[in-house]
């Protein structure tokens, strides 16, 4: 029985050894469920169309907004795109977003590598797990955007599936997202002029798909945005 032991150890070892020690390996959970929703974003005809429907007004209820009315940390439990598939809304994010990707072995959820063209910049931002990157995830309309053009009414398992629906979301250049801040179309527009037309069809999509109201300037703004779409 003693000669077995170190025997019994080493088969141990190996079975937990191996393994990249910063890398999740457990095995969890996961289904390739779609990371877009259908017909999205639409085509900048059908966004034109969306657009002359939106309710027009005046954003309200501005100052009792609060970001973690839309949820504290991202959430896997909603019926949004993406949702119960067992990954963390950022993975889901990377997955869609990333080119040249490299996932996790046992958990696929996870992505080890991979390289971000920036829609809102055009700069490629490279991705490795655990270190510091230039990349965040960005609500294109933003949560107090969002908040201000009728969210403030909605269930607060609402506003946790927008905040973690991938359509509403991107993966972009860290800086660029903070300069947005919650800034609506017409206060900010993407510096790279060739993501104007998608912007305006993402950010009208996403308006139209939650019932959320533009002002008056935001829809000649997103009108401005979609005339950039070629005919």
């Amino acid at each position: 029985m003693e000669a077995r032991i170190p025997l019994i150890v080493a088969a141990v070892g190996l079975l937990l050894g191996g393994c990249h020690h910063d890398v999740p390996q457990r095995a969890v959970p996961f289904a390739r469920v779609p990371l877009v929703g259908a017909g999205f974003p639409p085509s900048a005809a059908t966004a034109k169309a969306h657009l002359a429907k939106l309710a027009v007004e005046w954003g309200r209820n501005w100052e009792t907004y609060k970001r973690e009315e839309f949820g504290r940390t991202w959430s896997d439990e909603t019926d949004a795109v993406g949702g119960r598939n067992g990954c963390d809304t950022r993975d889901d994010v990377l997955r869609r977003d990333l080119s040249e990707l490299r996932e996790g072995d046992r958990n696929p959820c996870v992505v080890l590598s991979g390289l971000l063209r920036d829609p809102y910049t055009g700069k490629e931002l490279p991705y490795t797990y655990r270190r510091a990157s230039q990349i965040q995830t960005d609500h294109v309309v933003a949560l107090g955007a969002a908040w201000r053009a009728g969210a403030y009414g909605w269930t607060p398992q609402r506003r946790l599936e927008y905040a973690n629906d991938l359509d509403v979301l991107l993966a972009v250049d860290k800086q660029t997202n903070q300069d947005k801040g919650s800034r609506t179309a017409d206060k900010w527009k993407p510096p790279r002029r060739a993501y104007w037309c998608e912007y305006g069809r993402r950010y009208t999509g996403v308006k139209a798909k939650y019932g959320l109201s533009v002002t008056p300037p935001e829809k000649l703004a997103l009108e401005e945005l979609l005339a950039d779409c070629p005919p």
